[in-house]
């Protein structure tokens, strides 16, 4: 496969042909930076783990190159950097048992470029192989402009294919916005109980992220099992771990839908739960 930039690969952590290997793909992750994969894609890693009938994809569009830093790699460049995250992100595919790890080496600016078409052409590429039923990428109400332009690529990509090729669903997920807001009606749940100590040992190949300075993996596994147990009020614990989706799938079936509005209805909903609560209860 031949991508635009020349830092771009793609890995395949059990060897096969890459094309094939793309092509038998049931669940594909499109993500900004190198380990959203693993804190928002968790529910598409468990359900093709130790499978040969369904394999997970993951895709990461930036290089890492701006990531935060400290200890160990404190004195490292941006070059260092990208190249450390690369192979990070290799390890939690060869860890999780990937069918295939894509690394499109973007720096952020052109992400957050709204004119930059390339990275629509090179997701519509991939997804014109890979086929998959599900799609994750980052939810529109994320606060981190990066994970918003990435997942405005997607649906951008999306709407350009054949209907006959598009996913059955395409979720957006959590990674620096909780969706715990959405009323219940508009969650999609994840339940990730199974195989912890898996989701335990991908967040902590990031070593780059952990030690210089940021606790993901706690903070992920922690925000799980909270939403695990507040995700109802009037019951015992259904999962010992949980997260949670907006269904992003309408903006694919109408291309005349508006994201913006789309998020904004949804924020409106959130607002009018509360607010109809609130006045219940004055009453």
């Amino acid at each position: 496969m031949n991508f635009k930039n020349e830092g771009a690969e793609i890995f395949i952590p059990d060897g096969s042909e890459a094309v094939q290997a793309l092509a038998r793909t049931t669940y594909l992750a499109v993500s900004a930076h190198q380990d959203d994969i693993e804190i928002m894609a968790m529910d598409g890693i468990l359900k093709a783990f130790g499978r040969d009938d369904r394999w997970f994809a993951g895709v990461v569009v930036t290089n890492g190159s701006g990531s935060p830093r400290d200890g160990l790699y404190a004195e490292y460049t941006d070059a260092e950097m990208r190249r450390v995250r690369k192979i990070e992100q290799k390890k939690a595919a060869y860890v999780g048992e990937y069918g295939a790890q894509v690394l499109l080496d973007y720096p952020s600016s052109a992400v957050k470029d709204p004119k930059n078409q390339a990275i629509v052409s090179e997701l519509k590429k991939i997804i014109s192989i890979a086929k998959p039923r599900i799609i994750y990428t980052h939810n529109l109400a994320d606060k981190h402009d990066t994970h918003v332009a990435v997942a405005l690529k997607v649906i951008d990509a999306l709407r350009q294919l054949p209907k006959e090729i598009l996913p059955e669903n395409v979720f957006g997920c959590e990674v620096w916005r909780d969706l715990d807001w959405l009323p219940d009606s508009e969650k999609v749940l994840f339940d990730l109980s199974l195989h912890q100590n898996l989701a335990g040992a991908l967040l902590g190949v990031f070593d780059s992220q952990i030690s210089g300075g940021k606790r993901y993996d706690l903070a992920t596994l922690g925000r799980r099992t909270a939403h695990a147990t507040f995700s109802a009020s009037h019951g015992v614990d259904a999962a010992a771990s949980l997260s949670y989706g907006l269904d992003l799938t309408p903006l694919i079936k109408d291309p005349d839908l508006d994201p913006k509005e789309f998020i904004k209805r949804k924020i409106e909903g959130f607002a009018a739960e509360v607010s109809e609560r609130v006045e219940k209860l004055l009453d």
